[in-house]
């Protein structure tokens, strides 16, 4: 009998099974993700009754304010960063579908050539900024992707492959939130008083307002020509997240030790996403049912991405970072939309 017991006592526990790991992964998972798609959910609805406001700047203000509010057990933390990564990540492939390849062409080579300009002396002139401002490598490259790509998920994008401090990615998405909104109503009110007509009004927004819905909201205020122009070359500035984050990536690559176990991959597979989807909807095979399905879904995921996002944005950490990003952010502003100005009189 105490044979028995003794057997019994010393015989090893039975491991969980990859099966039941798994389904503890995915319940862990659950509260944050769960919330987030609340939150995205009352975004989108709010987003209907709005044309000025997009979805996921009401997503990432609802997040800041619960956060501000509201003390979240820890049992939400898995799931809220797997939608502020996983989710975003989905929902910016998925934005390709948006994009056709002859839209783009169609520009014209002078506008492609101001687009590409734009970028990249974006990111050149905001990184010297930050530089002479004494801001940190991925603080500076955070807020430079996100002033002259595509805003918030330029922003969390460049964080995926250059994996910045949390604060940094924090404050690059709020200052997005801050400028671009401040942009909307005022390059309407440039456009007026430099006398641009609709065409180079609607390049001039699309080329130096900072989220796609902050550009329509705009260009809606400029009229239908304009907002017609002013997204396919807004679009045409999203089109160059792809080579700029495969930049990044490899630059990342040469930055870590040859020795580490792992390395960032040369092309981010969300960035191969992007242009896979984008090569397909240019294929014009895709029936306008399911783009408008996959267009649904891709501003549900980045809706519930910038909410919890927003979640993560504290006023005391918003303090704590000082002015200097502040700074960084009205400079990179200026000098973009200088940029894009100029691009727009030398194309006229």
């Amino acid at each position: 009998m105490n044979r028995d017991v003794k057997s019994v006592a010393e015989k090893p526990a039975v491991a969980p099974s990859s099966e039941v790991r798994r389904w503890s992964s995915v319940a862990a998972l659950m509260p944050g993700v769960a919330l987030c798609a609340l939150g995205a959910t009352v975004a989108l609805v709010a987003g209907q009754f709005t044309s000025a406001v997009s979805p996921l700047l009401i997503a990432i203000v609802a997040g800041a304010v619960l956060a501000n509010t509201v003390s979240l057990p820890a049992k939400f933390q898995p799931g809220l960063a797997f939608s502020a990564k996983r989710l975003l990540r989905v929902g910016i492939a998925l934005l390709g579908l948006q994009l056709m390849f002859s839209d783009i062409v169609g520009l014209g080579w002078g506008v492609i050539a101001v687009v590409v300009a734009i970028v990249f002396l974006g990111i050149a002139g905001t990184m010297y900024a930050g530089k002479l401002l004494g801001l940190s490598w991925s603080q500076r490259i955070l807020i430079a992707c996100g002033f002259s790509i595509c805003g918030a998920a330029a922003v969390a994008a460049a964080d995926g492959v250059v994996n910045a401090r949390e604060e940094e990615l924090l404050t690059a998405v709020a200052l997005v939130v801050i400028f671009g909104t401040l942009m909307i109503p005022t390059i309407p009110l440039l456009t007026d008083a430099f006398g641009m007509n609709e065409i180079e009004a609607g390049m001039w927004a699309g080329g130096s307002i900072h989220e796609v819905a902050q550009v329509v909201a705009a260009g809606s205020a400029l009229g239908a020509t304009a907002l017609g122009v002013a997204t396919v070359v807004k679009l045409a500035r999203v089109l160059m997240l792809a080579p700029v984050m495969a930049f990044l990536s490899i630059r990342q690559r040469t930055m870590v030790d040859n020795t580490a176990t792992k390395r960032p991959p040369l092309i981010p597979l969300f960035v191969v996403a992007f242009i896979g989807c984008m090569g397909l909807r240019s294929t014009g095979m895709l029936p306008n049912e399911l783009l408008g399905l996959a267009k649904t879904v891709q501003t549900a995921l980045l809706a519930a991405a910038m909410f919890a996002l927003g979640l993560g944005v504290r006023l005391s950490v918003i303090r704590g970072v000082g002015a200097r990003p502040f700074v960084l952010a009205a400079i990179s502003t200026v000098w973009v939309a200088t940029i894009a100005y100029v691009g727009v009189v030398l194309v006229s």
